[in-house]
């Protein structure tokens, strides 16, 4: 329980930072506003979220087909295919493929499946250097924290904040808080780093399987930098975000940028379908593509479940929901924070080490109704509170039943009993409203944002009789 522990202090930590809940109030104010105004067309939005859907729910449908057409493909193509089962499998193929090439510098683009594997801390723990190119990413690296926003990982600090560090980190830049002025520094900074990396690394936002084409969307460049410029591209991505024919990507890119930051288009949108040709002048001469599973097969056997895999990463639930918007994303202390990762995080890291996280939610349906890919959030967030307290489940879920207790059995039999003889339970109630002094004024976690409910000093019978009603 201790993960639970550390939420519940995160959250008060981060309640009461009022920075904290300043920048993201501002942040999320402007990103909703932006969604808003990018979908005028609200039938469009329909038409738009429904065809997503199918697309998405097509490929769960067809994963393991689709799966191995996409390694054929990428063969043909001339990727080489590696999978991973874990994320421990995952790092260990980047790092063999570094050592292969006598690699000792590796340059990111913007990559959560790269955060999920924890494969910065890994490879330096193996003497390589991992330099972030996305400037969110590269702030935060410089910071010593993880993300705390998928799309802008940097969300929750301030321009004065970013400014502080910079001037900490590099002493002989001059001073400045204005935001194109730290952009140009940080770019400067890099630029020297993309040519001298033998290895890049890229995440994936989509993976056709009919062509075997790996697809990134960005607005930096750094993205396409990462993939072009170092003689091996790497790409790791979860065995989910396969779709299956090309086509299906207008209507998915489409709805990405929009529901992420109100752009109608990302400013580069890549298309990687094989390492440099014969007579090309530029891309890198090998291209990787690992494949992570690290419990998503076991979320894809649960009917229900498996629509947590629909999602593209478009943040558009976090920007929406009123609880992320309090506490930010290093409350949650996962790789993925807000609604989506309460129901990803827990199926991947077990129940009884994350289940407080589905309930951390109003349940308003803010974050469904703004969901590209209509993934029914409230729902799964409410089934994975049942899985944590039922005691007659199939396991799929790890950490399934943590919570119950073994006196509920017993509480619940004696409540049906009690309920089933008439002539027991007006004694018992009489007994209660007679004792109900002894009572106490707290009731566990109930109790602690609630009134706690007082036993009345008069049964509903006794009520009645009093008031001239017999029991006919």
């Amino acid at each position: 329980m201790q993960q639970s522990v550390e939420f519940r202090g995160r959250s008060r930590e981060a309640l009461g930072n009022e920075q904290i809940r300043s920048n993201f109030r501002q942040a999320m104010d402007g990103l909703m506003s932006k969604r808003k105004a990018s979908f005028p067309d609200q039938d469009e939005l329909r038409r738009l979220r429904l065809r997503a859907a199918e697309i998405r729910a097509n490929a769960l449908l067809k994963l393991p087909e689709l799966l191995e057409r996409l390694e054929q493909r990428c063969h043909e193509n001339g990727i080489q295919v590696h999978w991973a089962e874990s994320t421990a499998e995952a790092n260990a193929i980047v790092l063999g493929i570094m050592q292969r090439h006598d690699a000792r510098l590796l340059i990111k683009g913007k990559s959560m499946v790269s955060e999920e594997m924890e494969l910065n801390h890994y490879l330096e723990a193996h003497g390589i250097e991992c330099l972030e190119s996305d400037l969110g990413e590269y702030i935060l690296q410089l910071a010593g924290e993880p993300p705390s926003h998928i799309v802008a990982p940097a969300i929750h600090k301030s321009r004065q904040q970013i400014a502080q560090l910079f001037r900490q980190k590099f002493p002989d830049i001059p001073y400045s808080e204005d935001v194109d002025t730290l952009t140009r520094s940080a770019r400067t900074i890099l630029r020297r780093k993309f040519n001298q990396a033998p290895v890049g690394l890229s995440g994936v936002n989509f993976a056709v399987a009919e062509t075997g084409t790996i697809c990134l969307v960005e607005n930096e460049g750094n993205g396409r930098m990462c993939t072009t410029v170092p003689p091996v591209h790497i790409a790791v991505t979860g065995i989910e975000k396969v779709v299956e024919h090309l086509a299906d990507i207008p209507p998915l890119l489409s709805l990405l940028p929009r529901s992420a930051t109100g752009q109608h288009i990302t400013t580069y949108f890549n298309m990687i379908s094989s390492p440099r040709k014969p007579g090309e002048r530029d891309g890198p001469q090998e291209v990787h593509l690992v494949l992570l599973d690290n419990g998503r097969s076991r979320i894809y056997q649960d009917q229900e479940l498996i629509q947590t895999l629909r999602c593209i990463r478009c943040g558009a639930c976090m920007n929406h929901c009123p609880v992320y918007a309090r506490i930010g994303g290093h409350a949650y202390g996962t790789t993925i924070p807000g609604p989506i990762g309460s129901i990803l995080e827990p199926q991947k890291a077990g129940l009884d080490r994350l289940g407080d996280l589905p309930t951390a939610s109003t349940l308003c349906g803010a974050c469904a109704e703004v969901c590209p890919v209509k993934i029914p959030i409230p729902d799964l967030l409410n089934r994975l509170r049942f899985e944590r307290v039922r005691s007659d489940g199939d396991n799929l879920t790890p950490g399934q039943g943590s919570q119950r207790h073994g006196w509920e059995p017993t509480v619940w039999r004696a409540w049906s009993w009690l309920h089933a003889h008439p002539l027991v339970y007006r004694l018992g109630t009489r007994i209660a409203s007679r004792l109900r002094w002894l009572q106490p004024r707290r009731l566990g976690n109930w109790s602690r944002v609630r009134s706690t409910p007082r036993v009345a000093s008069r049964t509903l019978h006794e009520l009645a009789a009093k008031n001239g009603f017999n029991d006919e």
